[in-house]
C-alpha cells in the first residue's frame, strides 16, 4: 500500500468516525454519505466493513435509536418501517423493533391526533376523513387509525 493510499484510507476512516460521532448510522447510510463526498466506492466499502467488524457501525443499534427517535416525533410504525428500509435496514431487523400490535402505537396515535385536532371527536364524515389521512400520513395503520377515530378508550 502506498503512503498516499494509506493516508486517504485514514482520512476516510476519520470522516466516517466524524459522522458516527454525531449520531448512529446504518451501514448503507454511512456508505452513501461517504461516497457522495467523492470517495472511491471500494475504499468506502472497506472502511465501513472494518467499522462494522469493530462494532462501531451497527444496524441494530441504529434501528433501535431511529425507532425511538421517530416514535418520539409522533410517527407510526408504517412510516418508520419505510424510512428504515430506505436506510438499508432489513425488514427482519426492523420488525424486531416495530411491534405493530403494541398498544403504545394506539396511545401515540391518539396523542398525535389530539395535538393536531384537539380532544373533541370528529364531528362529521369530512373531518373524520381529514384526520384519518393525517394519521395515515404519519404512518399509523388503518386499524390504528380506525380505532383512534372511533373514540372511546384506545386501551380496549
Amino acid at each position: 500500500m502506498t503512503e498516499g493510499v494509506a493516508a486517504s484510507g485514514k482520512s476516510l476512516r476519520h470522516k466516517a468516525m466524524d459522522l458516527l460521532a454525531r449520531r448512529e448510522h446504518s451501514a448503507l447510510e454511512l456508505r452513501r454519505k461517504l461516497e457522495a463526498k467523492g470517495n472511491p466506492a471500494e475504499a468506502v466499502v472497506a472502511v465501513v466493513e472494518e467499522l462494522q467488524h469493530e462494532g462501531l457501525v451497527s444496524d441494530e443499534r441504529f434501528t433501535e435509536a431511529f425507532v425511538r427517535y421517530r416514535q418520539n416525533s409522533g410517527h407510526g410504525p408504517l412510516r418508520i418501517q419505510l424510512e428504515l428500509r430506505e436506510r438499508g435496514v432489513s425488514d427482519e431487523l426492523s420488525s424486531a423493533y416495530l411491534d405493530f400490535a403494541d398498544r403504545q402505537w394506539l396511545t401515540l396515535a391518539e396523542q398525535v391526533r389530539s395535538k393536531r385536532f384537539g380532544m373533541a371527536a370528529p364531528k362529521d364524515y369530512q373531518e373524520r376523513a381529514r384526520q384519518a389521512r393525517f394519521l395515515q400520513y404519519r404512518g399509523f395503520t388503518s386499524d390504528q387509525t380506525r380505532r383512534v377515530l372511533a373514540g372511546g378508550d384506545v386501551d380496549e
